[in-house]
């Protein structure tokens, strides 16, 4: 798992876009910060076999189809103070339910 962020790391910070674009950004006189997340699931694979003769073969997999579906209404938010106080920042508003 940590050879794997390591790589995606080093991927980015090695990409002549990414640092082109982030340039052009700081030239335009902003500061610049990037965070990222990402969700990566293991699965341990088993021999294959019939999944109907296995009933939970289903459900050892389906959290892995919640990471790449998108989200999709109704849902909701909470923001921490510290969510609003950044959003306030870039002069974005939210609205309060």
């Amino acid at each position: 798992m940590q050879e794997l962020g390591n790589a995606i790391n080093e991927s980015l910070s090695d990409s002549d876009r990414i640092a082109e674009a982030i340039g052009e950004i700081k030239r335009a006189g902003y500061d610049v910060f990037l965070v990222l997340e990402a969700a990566i699931g293991f699965h341990k694979q088993e021999p294959e076999r019939d999944d109907e003769s296995d009933p939970k073969a289903a459900e050892k997999t389906e959290w892995l189809k919640g990471l790449t579906q998108p989200a999709t209404p109704p849902f909701t938010i909470k923001w921490t103070s510290q969510d609003q106080k950044f959003l306030k920042a870039l002069k974005i508003a939210v609205e309060k339910d």
